[in-house]
């Protein structure tokens, strides 16, 4: 039995976890999805041991993709552009539906594996999986209710003007590993949905659902070449297909220095479209007209979901000197309650991210930063990638654990006297990704809301999403948007007609 009709059944924690045992040992391959196959390698038999985050075990080996691997998978997109670019919106929303409802059908077998190839809870794992459901459904609708604009012009040269779009075409789609399936899916789906073709590139580091979402593209009968899927590195793979001149667009989640990198690559081909939504290091900022009983909590959420490993998560809380000694004490008590590694917490998602973590706990410890809860874990880890939820005090505003993104279980508490100090410790980072701000006020919901600097700002909630609204960060967080009509923008061309 080949590896996808094998993991194809392995749809409880149970099986799955066994399933090592029960082949002997043997960690499983992910092979590329190409042209509605899952393909053997070409010209080479490199392969990346990945890891099971939760003791540190060799879990499945991921295709290292080379430039031929990757060019055959973008011929495959760009033979099958031209005939599902003609494709009826209806036609394009049935498969999409097609598509949300195999994924609805193997929910479990989705999030048992996203559980245990990334580390996060079961419970965070289903979370994911039901909003990898949303974005195929939400997107298969949209494209059957869409607006343009129409204008007529008067007078002796009477004129009527009307938007057309078309898609743009081939799409490198490249996801990051924290919320693998969610994050391709919200890519893919947008992609299919305009009449765009794609090439998609994982994370290495989490590559099982996007192998396991080939069979489901397969079971809808998407068509041949339509999506396509490669697995490898960022400097080989990655690089490759955001370099390719057939490749007309990319949409890239994941790191500032990434992201830098791409737009390099791609800065002599002008018109290739360009969606980058990069790291955050986001402000938390606490009024002290709060009710700490909620306040705490939601706080602790965006602190400490996913294990810190989410970009939208809040890493910088400020407190209002008035009640920050008190927030202090329940925020500290609940998350020690709260959040147990193991139960309620997940290790990190690698040993080299673990490693970074544990550099910026080393260098707060250094710098005199006061623990008020975690520890710096061992150097070495042990039986997995365990780092504890940690509160930090006492850090400088220009030490590099205040100023970068460290996308781990690690957050740090600080006072402020005013709104404007908040507004500006909120702002004084090369960050804008997103932002928390609570407060009963309606008045200042507005006042400090509307001069974060953050593509996102929720109050009084915290990853609260319609699916239509722009997703995207300010300053180095990233360029352009996505999301209803701002991914539209993204996959497709406008053009104006004006007839007499």
């Amino acid at each position: 039995m080949d590896t996808i009709s094998t993991l194809w059944e392995l749809d409880t924690p149970e099986r799955a976890n066994n399933y090592p045992t029960d082949s002997a040992g043997s960690p499983f391959r992910i092979q590329n999805f190409i042209d509605n196959e899952f393909v053997e390698n070409t010209k080479t038999d490199e392969w990346i041991d990945t890891f099971n985050p939760r003791t540190g075990e060799v879990l499945a080996q991921v295709h290292k993709s080379t430039a031929s691997d990757v060019d055959r998978a973008v011929d495959a997109a760009s033979r099958a552009f031209p005939s599902w670019s003609r494709t009826t919106r209806q036609e394009r929303s049935e498969i999409l539906l097609r598509i949300g409802s195999i994924l609805e059908e193997k929910r479990e077998l989705f999030a048992v594996w996203e559980s245990i190839d990334q580390g996060k809870t079961l419970a965070r794992a289903r979370i994911e999986v039901d909003r990898a459901i949303s974005n195929f459904r939400y997107f298969a609708t949209y494209i059957l209710h869409e607006e343009g604009a129409v204008r007529f012009v008067d007078g002796p040269s009477s004129t009527l003007t009307y938007e057309h779009r078309s898609p743009v075409g081939v799409f490198a789609l490249i996801s990051p590993w924290n919320m693998p399936l969610y994050l391709l899916t919200w890519k893919i789906a947008p992609c299919l949905a305009f009449g765009c073709t794609g090439v998609a590139k994982p994370s290495e580091v989490t590559s099982i659902t996007a192998f396991l979402l080939g069979e489901v593209f397969r079971q809808a009968k998407l068509p041949p070449g339509v999506m396509n899927v490669v697995f490898g590195d960022g400097p080989g793979a990655g690089s490759t297909l955001v370099k390719s001149p057939r490749v007309r667009g990319v949409s890239f989640t994941g790191g500032t220095s990434t992201g830098i990198r791409i737009r390099q690559d791609t800065v002599a081909d002008i018109g290739k479209h360009l969606s980058l939504e990069l790291g955050g290091k986001n402000p938390t900022l606490i009024f002290d007209d709060v009710d700490l009983a909620k306040a705490v909590p939601l706080a602790a959420q965006a602190s400490f979901e996913n294990s810190g490993q989410i970009c939208l998560c809040g890493s910088r809380i400020y407190v209002h000197r008035k009640i920050y000694e008190t927030f202090l004490s329940e925020f500290v008590e609940y998350v020690q309650r709260n959040y147990r590694c193991g139960e309620t917490v997940g290790p990190v998602v690698s040993r080299q991210h673990y490693a970074k973590v544990r550099s910026y706990l080393l260098q707060a410890q250094e710098e005199n930063a006061r623990f008020h809860t975690g520890e710096l874990p061992d150097e070495a880890p042990q039986n997995g990638y365990w780092i504890k939820p940690t509160v930090l005090g006492g850090v400088r505003t220009d030490s590099r654990v205040m100023r970068e993104e460290i996308f781990g279980p690690v957050v740090t508490v600080c006072p402020f006297e005013t709104e404007e100090e908040a507004i500006e410790l909120a702002n004084d980072n090369p960050n804008g990704l997103a932002s928390v701000l609570m407060t009963t006020d309606v008045s200042r919901m507005r006042r400090v809301g509307e001069r974060i600097d953050a593509g996102l700002v929720w109050v009084n909630c915290w990853l609260v999403r319609e699916l239509g609204t722009a997703f995207g960060g300010m300053k180095v967080s990233g360029t352009g948007r996505e999301g209803g009509a701002q991914s539209r923008d993204v996959f497709t061309n406008l053009r104006t007609l004006h007839v007499r």
